[in-house]
């Protein structure tokens, strides 16, 4: 049995020696007789643990950074010994020292974190987005979400909109959601974001999550949400009730293509239904905005609002331009 073979069967090591061994590697990879078989160690080695991958993948990016700087700043002579393949492990491990200090730290670490990746959708679009975590996310209308995923850190920024979670499981790294400085943190759970002009809303399905408010150090500024709570944060408060599943529910008709109004103030009404369609609606007078209706319709279809509003409600309906006007 080979040395490669012995590494991959020994029990699981400390950091020192997952680094080590991630070194010894690289530094094997890049001689001459590396073969498919040596090729196949490894991938077994870097299968039996996060931790593996993770000091590898570090450790290949700063090497291969620091052969480019020794190209471009050394001789023609020192360029040639950059590229070679004879390199013992002490130059390289060298190389990566002169290289981190060159950069300084925060270089280094920006080298490290986990690449981030950008969700949105356009003004009535619906996406549904799956993270390499397992997690599922599906993002409404308008709305802009960031995500760094990798196997020590899950996090993610709810930028503009409203966005659903199904969050995998993970004791060990829990799943935190940030949004207008709040901050989410959650282990498995389903529950809703909703990020307004003035506040921040967030309903829970199932499961639990310890919000804290913005900027908030005492411990009113924090609360444990279960399956029901609705808390609403704004720069100067945070508030907690409580609503039954069916009304949870509605509010979460947009992932398949509806609003739900119940005993919905028309003012109300045509604020969300706006948040879905380019074509806007108005109401002109505060005492029809107070009027109420109750009913189902497919989030773009404003032509359905406008015959309820006319024919249901009795109100008068005019069209100017991209604009429709409801009025007494």
């Amino acid at each position: 049995m080979s040395e490669a073979s012995r590494d991959v069967r020994r029990a699981a090591p400390d950091a020192a020696d997952v680094e080590a061994r991630a070194a010894a590697w690289l530094e094997r990879r890049d001689r001459e007789n590396w073969s498919a078989t040596d090729q196949e160690v490894l991938n077994s080695w870097l299968a039996e643990s996060p931790a593996h991958r993770l000091a590898y993948l570090r450790l290949y990016a700063a090497w291969t950074d620091a052969d480019r700087l020794a190209v471009l700043r050394g001789s023609p002579h020192e360029a040639q010994a950059a590229r070679s393949g004879s390199r013992s492990l002490y130059i390289r491990v060298a190389a990566v020292a002169a290289f981190t200090i060159a950069l300084g730290i925060a270089g280094a670490a920006y080298l490290l974190s986990p690449r981030e990746q950008v969700y949105a959708t356009a003004v009535g679009a619906h996406r549904t987005v799956r993270l390499a975590d397992g997690s599922q996310i599906e993002l409404n209308t308008d709305t802009v979400l960031r995500a760094r995923i990798s196997a020590t850190q899950r996090k993610v920024w709810l930028d503009r909109g409203e966005a659903f979670f199904q969050v995998k499981h993970d004791a060990a790294h829990p799943f935190v959601v940030m949004a207008a400085g709040n901050r989410m943190l959650d282990l498995g759970t389903k529950f809703v974001v909703r990020r307004r002009a003035d506040r921040l809303e967030v309903a829970m399905l199932e499961g639990s999550v310890r919000f804290y408010a913005a900027n908030g150090q005492a411990q009113s500024r924090s609360a444990l949400l279960t399956k029901g709570d609705v808390v609403i944060a704004t720069t100067k408060s945070m508030s907690v009730t409580r609503k039954q599943t069916a009304d949870l529910v509605n509010t979460l008709g947009w992932r398949r293509g509806v609003i739900v109004f119940k005993d919905t103030t028309l003012g109300d009404a045509v604020s969300e239904l706006d948040r879905y369609n380019d074509r806007k609606v108005i109401v002109a007078d505060a005492s029809v905005a107070r009027r109420t209706l109750s009913g189902t319709i497919a989030t773009t279809d404003v032509e359905a609002f406008i015959r309820v509003a006319r024919n249901i409600l009795g109100l008068r309906v005019e069209t100017r331009g991209d604009e429709v006007v409801i009025s007494r």
